[in-house]
């Protein structure tokens, strides 16, 4: 029989301009955990499709309208109840969809009271050195772009913000 877990769809966007990748820096404010470079993304809310959580999301936390140019596709990540960083006693499996998507307008800006705490393009030559999720990883082998040459930090990805029983 299966233990009881918890899962969680989200949606996320791969957005390239001139070598560079937009990526928000994922902080869920956690005593020992300070934080990683992530594709613009997140949680859908109840009734959302994906695609409408992606634009919603990136808008969120980069202050950018975005179209969706195609789904990339589809990646998933189990957090054992010991990775996860809310001490729920359950397993967590996270369903990422992820799309490539263009800036239609808007400024880059900073995300307020939530999940990320920065936003910025950032070069392809650099993703290597950056403290990242996997995510970012992921999106890119999806896409068929180059991945960095150095592994990203062995984090547990999740939105602690949007855990049951957790404001938003």
């Amino acid at each position: 029989m299966t233990q009881p877990f918890d899962s969680r769809v989200g949606a996320y966007a791969l957005i390239t301009r001139d070598e560079h990748l937009l990526l928000t820096h994922w902080n869920p404010r956690h005593p020992d955990f300070e934080g990683a470079w992530t594709l613009p993304g997140g949680g859908m809310e109840p009734g959302e499709q994906p695609e409408e959580t992606m634009v919603r999301e990136v808008f969120e936390e980069t202050g950018f309208h975005v179209v969706p140019d195609g789904l990339v596709g589809v990646h998933s990540y189990w957090m054992t109840p010991e990775q996860r960083l809310d001490g729920t006693p359950r397993g967590n499996h996270a369903c990422r969809v992820l799309y490539t998507a263009h800036v239609t307008g808007g400024e880059l800006a900073v995300e307020q009271d939530g999940s990320s705490d920065d936003a910025a393009w950032v070069p392809f030559a650099r993703l290597g050195s950056l403290k990242r999720l996997d995510l970012v990883d992921q999106g890119l082998r999806l896409a068929g772009l180059a991945t960095p040459d150095t592994p990203p930090e062995e984090i547990a990805e999740q939105d602690v913000a949007t855990e049951p029983g957790r404001g938003r």
